[in-house]
């Protein structure tokens, strides 16, 4: 493997990279945070009664379920390649960015921005998919506008961090509309929004968790984080705050999700997911973040395939 400078590197970095680097690149494991919620609100969209007046529900089709994975996969792959690729240079400066991909030489910053475009362009035309339903393709642009943005947010507002949770928020509001599309009564718009409500305060408040990595670096580069303007403690307590909020609109969800079917299966796993987050801050403290990567991963996978399966168990029984 060759050591690449980002300073001087020209992007013409070339070697073996295998695919298990392009994965390693865009955090695929981590697909598991974002893929269950959108899973949930194909459910929900099916589920769920046209209107009061219609109980004739979406049909499900194969070439929903297909585009909605295809542009799953594909949106988050777009953000998540042009993230490494916008932040290379702070990257090799951080020293617990240092080794990933594009610092490190194993990947080329021309060959990271071609597997963005190919996303890109993947995302867009997957929406096709959804024909004769034409609203996916009319909102693809700016809604992978937006996700883009989330990468050069940090350089401006410290909001970066729900920034990042709305982004990963439209999913289910992109799904809903998908599915139901030119029939989607406004009726029930309800159920997808507080399900995204609670996903971006959910997300926002364990991004802030991990961001308190790098707390003393985000201030000496002059980027913005909650953590880096709060102090460690003080952003402990704002990702507790927004926490208390996500699950608040999971409780909302439940009282006001049984024209989908949610009942107490769903409110159980909201319970137990109360129980999850206290745990998450419980492993994460002001002068102890040697279990962040734990309270990250392990914790925010239960959270959310934990909701997927009970909220799918719901609707199918319902």
């Amino acid at each position: 493997m060759t050591t690449v400078n980002p300073a001087t590197d020209n992007g013409n970095t070339t070697g073996s990279a295998s695919i298990g680097d392009w994965l390693g690149l865009i955090r695929f494991s981590h697909t598991i945070f974002a893929l269950p919620f959108a899973i949930l609100a194909a459910f929900l969209a099916w589920s769920t009664p046209l209107s009061s007046a219609d109980p004739a529900t979406p049909a499900v089709r194969v070439t929903d379920i297909i585009g909605v994975l295809l542009c799953m996969v594909f949106a988050r792959s777009a953000a998540m390649a042009f993230n490494r690729l916008v932040d290379h240079r702070i990257d090799a400066e951080n020293p617990r960015t240092a080794t990933r991909h594009l610092p490190a030489g194993v990947l080329s910053r021309r060959g990271v921005l071609m597997f963005t475009i190919a996303c890109s362009v993947g995302f867009v035309a997957s929406t096709l998919l959804f024909f004769p339903n034409r609203m996916p393709l009319y909102g693809s642009i700016p809604v992978l506008a937006f996700l883009h943005g989330y990468s050069l947010a940090k350089r401006f507002t410290a909001s970066a961090h729900l920034w990042l949770g709305v982004a990963l928020s439209l999913s289910p509001i992109c799904v809903w509309v998908a599915i139901r599309g030119d029939a989607m009564s406004w009726e029930y718009i309800s159920i997808p929004l507080l399900l995204a409500g609670a996903i971006a305060f959910w997300v926002a408040g364990f991004d802030i968790l991990y961001a308190c990595q790098d707390a003393d670096f985000d201030r000496g580069a002059g980027l913005h984080s909650v953590p880096s303007r709060f102090g460690i403690a003080g952003a402990l307590r704002i990702a507790a705050g927004m926490h208390v909020v996500m699950l608040g609109f999971l409780v909302a969800l439940v009282l006001s999700g049984s024209p989908a079917g949610l009942g107490w299966i769903f409110a159980v796993a909201v319970a137990l997911t109360a129980a999850l987050v206290l745990i998450q801050h419980w492993l994460v403290r002001p002068d102890d973040l040697s279990r962040v990567n734990a309270a990250f991963f392990h914790t925010n996978a239960v959270i959310s395939v934990l909701l997927l399966v009970a909220g799918t168990a719901d609707c199918l029984a319902g």
